[in-house]
């Protein structure tokens, strides 16, 4: 680390001094301690909050560091913040191919990519929003009901205060446990599920929790305002002739990845965002809703998939909507050695926290 300050220091005379007294000190200043040097350029911080602001890579190397998401710091409680990203590193619920326990690690990794401002958007996420990465949730790998009720038990400290969570999965079993403790806060919500699978069985080789059964699991519980579903990019083999009819039939919209193909979603997020009108509204996305050709990092990959492309238009398109609540699970390293869907994975979170409705907009 000595060595790293000392070739940031270095910098001080090529770069505005204010710039150089930002990053000197290998972390990220506050807003409030840039201010009170006298110091508030626009790259780094507006307003009078204070606000966490990620290192720049102009300055820090990214691979410098302990990785957490986004290069934000690291707190282990949601005490002033906003919104957090929190990893739910389990994949005891899978039924193909195991890994998802590490994604949030690797999306941490993958995440220093990330930089400060959404240039499609003009999103200004750290001028508006205290976020932080808190950590991961301390699961039991061999007890998946035990894990639930740890996922469960830590997901009411996190919303009880009103902080967002964004969460790195994790196989979709967590959204289980995750929507318990959201509709516990804020009653039964919206959901825009995006996702290869509708995740509705009832029971997989005799048992009732896994990643495929979480969302009948909140119909049952009443977790869901099912007026408010929408599921988009459902695709693949099934076990029967109308895989989807269950969904149907709860009032979910079914959007199958064929009436995905070859077009901009742009106008389907425009029907979603009548759909879910202003109730609070949970948002999971699986990240096989992808094509494996572009994300071949995930448990039960099916062809035919979503772009990248359309993965964040579903995205962009809930900027307006009162969320509460976010995921990107199924990531699973080991099956891309090249880190692309782990990659793909941390872009798709930062556009989560662009769409928060606290985000300010250039």
């Amino acid at each position: 680390m000595s060595s790293v300050l000392r070739n940031v220091t270095a910098l001080h005379d090529m770069i505005p001094s204010c710039v150089a007294r930002f990053w000197s000190r290998g972390r990220p200043w506050t807003c409030g301690e840039l201010r009170a040097q006298g110091s508030n350029p626009r790259r780094e911080c507006s307003g009078t909050r204070r606000f966490n602001v990620p290192p720049s890579a102009e300055f820090v190397a990214r691979v410098s560091g302990i990785p957490t998401m986004a290069k934000l710091p690291f707190q282990d409680t949601t005490e002033g913040l906003q919104a957090a990203f929190v990893g739910v590193p389990i994949d005891t619920g899978t039924s193909n191919r195991p890994g998802a326990r590490f994604g949030p690690r690797q999306i941490r990794v993958e995440s220093a990519m990330l930089r400060s401002y959404n240039s499609g958007t003009r999103a200004a996420p750290y001028e508006s929003v205290m976020v932080a990465d808190i950590g991961d949730v301390n699961v039991n790998l061999f007890d998946l009901k035990d894990s639930c009720k740890r996922i469960r038990e830590a997901y009411r400290k996190i919303v009880e205060t009103g902080c967002v969570p964004l969460t790195m999965g994790g196989d979709h079993t967590i959204a289980y446990p995750i929507l318990q403790a959201v509709a516990e806060k804020y009653g039964p919500v919206g959901l825009v599920h995006v996702d290869a699978h509708a995740d509705v069985s009832d029971v997989v080789l005799g048992e009732k929790i896994g990643h495929g059964t979480p969302f009948r699991r909140c119909v049952e519980e009443g977790l869901l305002d099912c007026g408010r579903v929408v599921q988009i990019g459902l695709r693949g083999t099934g076990y029967s002739a109308d895989s989807y009819e269950w969904s149907r039939s709860q009032g979910f919209r079914v959007v199958q990845a064929e009436e995905c193909w070859f077009k901009s979603l742009a106008p389907l997020m425009a029907e979603v965002r009548t759909q879910m009108g202003s109730g609070p509204v949970y948002l999971s996305f699986d990240i096989d809703a992808l094509d494996p050709g572009f994300a071949p990092g995930t448990g039960t990959p099916e062809i035919a998939g979503l772009t990248p492309i359309q993965g964040v238009e579903i995205i962009r398109g809930c900027r307006g909507l009162n969320l509460v609540g976010c995921d990107l699970v199924e990531v699973s390293p080991p099956y891309d050695t090249t880190g692309n869907t782990a990659l793909t994975g941390a872009n798709l979170l930062f556009e989560m926290l662009c769409v928060l409705p606290m985000v300010k907009y250039y």
